[in-house]
């Protein structure tokens, strides 16, 4: 049986109608599992459309009347969007609307059972704020819907794997937010994360907050107070932990293969290595060459992954998105759903 996936779309008004259906057109997609996407068909249709691709729409009220044909793209309308209602490129309170429900549509199927994994297109926080969903990203909403208490951001790139102690926050709140409890909590989730894509045994590092991890309570005392605490505790549990490492350079162990995964403080922490390490761009052409890297949430009763990059308004509507990042998400979202589910 292959596995069925779940797309939510993402903001019409950026580039997620779009990277959706270049995704789609790898037949090397549909050879490993079954996508349905919850979306509009205006913005699908039109992104079929601007990107000049040889694909069909299949308009379906249920998971199980998705043809799984490659050619054909399964989508469940939410009918959000009318021919000329939204603009690429701007921050507007329909397109937040939209695609807070194609987010919690998904969801919802895969709570019922009915899909094993979602997949998420990019939202614009602002936009959905606008439209009365007061949420500060996807991670936040789902946490919310399915009645999460304990959950972690896991960022997947091709050389470094990371975790978020906290995420969207300020810095000042982020500090204080860095406890025994929590480092503990994402230690534990760091170590589920990479088990659930296959690791028997994985290698967890711990960041410290300060410089230098605060030199011996020179610089601060998180790590004394709260980190080597948590380390100390998991360890005792059976955990593959190591730390704190000094932030400059645990990424750089971490690349070169000593360890799985980091544990991230806060949210630059683990997002400037991770984008360094995925990202390229060309100068010349103002394009992205390379934009590899996926987001998946660890500790939910469902299994979310997602891209690792925003709307991108600026290249919106034209054409010239790069769709790998998605095409990752959907990697790890079937390697997950194998483990969880025992699929082929």
């Amino acid at each position: 049986m292959k596995p069925i996936i779940g797309i939510s779309m993402g903001d019409p008004s950026g580039i997620g109608g779009e990277i959706t259906v270049k995704a789609l057109n790898d037949k090397k997609v549909y050879d490993q599992c079954v996508p349905i996407v919850v979306g509009d068909y205006e913005a699908i249709k039109d992104a079929i459309g601007f990107c000049r691709l040889d694909l069909k729409i299949n308009v379906i009220d249920d998971v199980k009347q998705a043809k799984g044909e490659y050619g054909t793209i399964d989508l469940i309308d939410l009918g959000y969007l009318a021919p000329g209602s939204w603009e690429y490129k701007k921050v507007q309170k329909l397109c937040g609307e939209a695609s807070f429900q194609y987010v919690k549509k998904v969801i919802e199927l895969a709570m019922e059972g009915k899909i094993h994994a979602t997949i998420t297109g990019p939202i614009n926080k602002e936009a959905i704020n606008l439209a009365g969903h007061h949420y500060s990203g996807h991670t936040e909403i789902y946490a919310d819907l399915t009645h999460t208490k304990d959950y972690g951001m896991l960022l997947i790139g091709s050389t470094i794997k990371v975790i978020h102690v906290t995420t969207h926050v300020s810095m000042r709140q982020a500090c204080d937010l860095v406890t025994k409890e929590r480092v503990a909590t994402v230690i534990r989730l760091a170590d589920q994360g990479l088990r659930d894509i296959g690791y028997k045994n994985p290698r967890v590092a711990v960041a410290g907050l300060n410089a230098h991890c605060s030199e011996n309570g020179l610089f601060g005392d998180e790590e004394a107070k709260a980190i080597i605490p948590a380390i100390e505790q998991t360890k005792a549990e059976g955990i593959n932990v190591d730390g704190p490492v000094p932030p400059d350079t645990v990424f750089v162990k971490c690349m070169a293969g000593q360890y799985d995964v980091v544990v991230a403080m806060y949210h630059d922490q683990g997002h400037i290595p991770l984008k360094l390490d995925g990202f390229k761009l060309d100068l010349k052409t103002n394009k992205y060459t390379s934009m590899s890297g996926v987001n998946c949430t660890i500790g939910l009763p469902i299994i979310r992954s997602s891209v690792d990059h925003g709307t991108a308004f600026g290249k919106a509507g034209e054409g010239r998105a790069n769709e790998q990042s998605l095409l990752d998400a959907i990697d790890i979202g079937l390697k997950m759903a194998r483990t969880k589910f025992g699929l082929e």
